[in-house]
């Protein structure tokens, strides 16, 4: 399918005018960034393609709404534009980053219940942490708009979990982002931009019985090894031309 115009270039992703109106072509990078130095990493755009695809598929087909419509090639998939809520929702089930940082919490500590945060897209300002209040006094979005979010959220962070824990992978924490789109008169919120390692910090749960620190106690599970690779070789979705790729970003 023939690229047409450039709608918007990130880190990772370029987006471009889509075949039909309402539609976008989302075409994955090789580029990562990795504690603010950026670089690239042959395979990197069309396992994060492939992921991305598989994880939205599965939410498609649970009724949790998506932007993605089908993958075009080993690079680019066909999704629904969608306004974008200026706000990285990062659902956290183990302490873990920057919150580990900020409560004194230890890391991969489990928490009592799944925890929704808001951080403001704004690369200028490192995405800072927001309250509720700060959104909806700013109108990045509504009481209502938040409610259904962190319901969407806790969907996704449900299916997520599941998935990962049965191929042996701990989902520490996660982030989305979120568009809104109408239909009629009738707006409703979506799962937008993508779900793959980049948004995701991941633990390795396999033979984690068996390694043990130096005082005999058992070491918690950690980051998998070339994340990308093994993270869609345990799926079943390892593009056969692809055989390696860079460590994650991940979420602060």
């Amino acid at each position: 399918m023939a690229r047409r115009k450039k709608v918007y270039e990130g880190k990772a992703k370029i987006l471009y005018e889509g075949p039909e109106p309402g539609t976008l072509i989302q075409y994955f990078k090789d580029e990562a960034v990795i504690e603010d130095q950026q670089g690239a990493s042959e395979g990197k755009g069309v396992l994060n393609n492939r992921l991305s695809e598989f994880f939205m598929t599965g939410l498609n087909n649970i009724g949790v709404p998506t932007h993605f419509i089908r993958r075009i090639n080993m690079r680019e998939q066909l999704v629904r534009m969608a306004e974008i809520v200026p706000l990285e929702v990062v659902v956290r089930n183990f302490a873990a980053g920057q919150m580990s940082e900020r409560l004194g919490l230890p890391e991969g500590m489990p928490l009592p219940r799944p925890i929704v945060e808001y951080y403001l897209k704004d690369d200028k300002l490192n995405s800072p942490l927001v309250a509720e209040e700060h959104i909806v006094a700013f109108g990045w979005a509504n009481q209502q708009d938040l409610d259904d979010i962190v319901a969407l959220a806790l969907r996704v962070n449900d299916f997520l979990s599941g998935v990962m824990m049965g191929i042996g992978i701990r989902l520490a924490d996660f982030r989305i982002e979120v568009g809104r789109v109408w239909e009629g008169d009738f707006m409703r919120l979506i799962v937008a931009d993508e779900i793959s390692p980049d948004s995701c910090r991941l633990w390795d749960m396999r033979g984690v019985a068996e390694v043990v620190d130096r005082d005999g106690t058992p070491r918690e599970p950690g980051p998998l090894a070339d994340v990308y690779t093994e993270l869609a070789r345990r799926l079943g979705v390892l593009p056969t031309n692809v055989t390696h790729a860079v460590k994650p970003t991940l979420i602060n």
